[in-house]
């Protein structure tokens, strides 16, 4: 019984399967446009994760680490010095989350009923930074030291052997911090995935303040003033940079294979590589033709695939969904914010592509190293 569990477990962790089922969940939880929120407060689906779902998901969470602790495999990789941390986020996630959205469905109702956020009956009370504040952060600094000192007294520092450029570990990880980064050149170019998207990372969290003019949210938390921006940034942060990580820590093995929780970590396993580029998809494929010679013609199809998304999608969205932003942020802002959101969202299609038609690259000019 436990070992079917543990076997089904390791089917449900693919990839496609996970990935789908958070991006469901996700929308599950916090609904991004005001139909989806008002259908969600409609039937109480609003309070689910604030009264309930939070604490379940903590439970949940716990009890399967629980259960896989006993599992040899499992161990391995959770109890490693440089895998600790990311347990810990995971849960600091998890809980984080469940409060501030609390926190903010409770603001919420209380706007409703006309009583204005907590936060304003808080600012009546003065605070002095001496001593209130001071001591406050004191006893943080000293909790932080003490547990500091205590894990790194408890856990060994992952040291090994001198460095030998003829022998490298397998699976040669980044630093936990990089793993995103580093499971993206599993889709994309290293030019993309290690240059272009760092860089629109940076300047799109640097254009934050000076796209979004919305005034309501500011200094008190709320879920039903800001649902939009809310949901788009914990998307781009939970569903693609957590989840990312996650995946290069615990499910990234030998040759980075994927691995389930409970499977072990064999460095003989092989998997085909089954990978084409589009072209050689529309070309040799389905149309039973070699490939053109000409660069522009053999990738021509790429281009207008890409051309399409970044055209056609924001005009779309522009008459739709986004209709009420693009009237409050105006052409040029709005220009960027559509921008930046369809390059981000081009990293889970680019996955999906990855994974139901073995696409490797769209664009694939391998003559001047230029591949998308």
């Amino acid at each position: 019984m436990i070992e079917s569990i543990k076997l089904f477990i390791n089917q449900i962790t693919a990839p496609q399967i996970s990935f789908t089922a958070i991006i469901l969940l996700f929308f599950f939880i916090f609904p991004p446009s005001e139909g989806l929120y008002k259908f969600h407060k409609k039937i109480g689906l609003h309070k689910l994760w604030t009264n309930a779902g939070g604490k379940f998901m903590m439970g949940a969470l716990f009890l399967f680490f629980c259960f896989g602790i006993m599992d040899e495999n499992f161990r391995l990789i959770v109890t490693k010095a440089d895998n600790v941390p990311i347990v810990g986020l995971l849960f600091l996630v998890v809980f984080f989350l469940w409060f501030a959205l609390k926190q903010g469905y409770d603001n919420d109702k209380r706007i409703e009923e006309g009583k204005g956020p907590i936060e304003a009956e808080d600012a009546k009370e003065k605070v002095l930074v001496w001593p209130d504040l001071v001591y406050i952060e004191l006893i943080a600094i000293v909790g932080c030291s003490i547990l500091l000192l205590v894990w790194a007294m408890g856990l060994a520092a992952p040291l090994e052997a001198p460095a030998n450029p003829t022998v490298s570990p397998n699976p040669s990880k980044a630093p936990w911090y990089f793993l995103g980064l580093q499971e993206m050149l599993v889709y994309f170019d290293p030019w993309i995935a290690g240059v272009l998207f760092p860089a629109i990372i940076k300047l799109g969290f640097m254009a934050i303040p000076f796209i979004d003019n919305n005034p309501k949210g500011a200094g008190y938390y709320t879920f039903n003033e800001r649902k939009m921006a809310i949901s788009i940034f914990l998307f781009l942060w939970l569903v693609l940079w957590i989840f990312l990580i996650s995946t290069g820590t615990f499910l990234r093995g030998p040759n980075w294979n994927f691995f389930g929780p409970f499977e072990y970590w064999d460095t003989h396993k092989l998997e085909a590589l089954t990978n084409i580029n589009l072209s050689e998809l529309v070309y040799m494929i389905w149309l039973g033709q070699a490939l053109p010679d000409n660069i522009l013609i053999r990738e021509m199809w790429g281009f207008l695939l890409i051309g399409a998304y970044f055209v056609i999608t924001p005009a779309l969205l522009t008459v739709t969904i986004f209709k009420k932003v693009f009237q409050r942020l105006g052409p040029v802002r709005y220009s960027v914010f559509i921008v930046l959101l369809l390059l981000a969202c081009s990293l889970p299609i680019k996955m999906y592509l990855r994974w139901a038609f073995n696409i490797k690259y769209l664009v694939a000019i391998p003559e001047f190293f230029f591949n998308i």
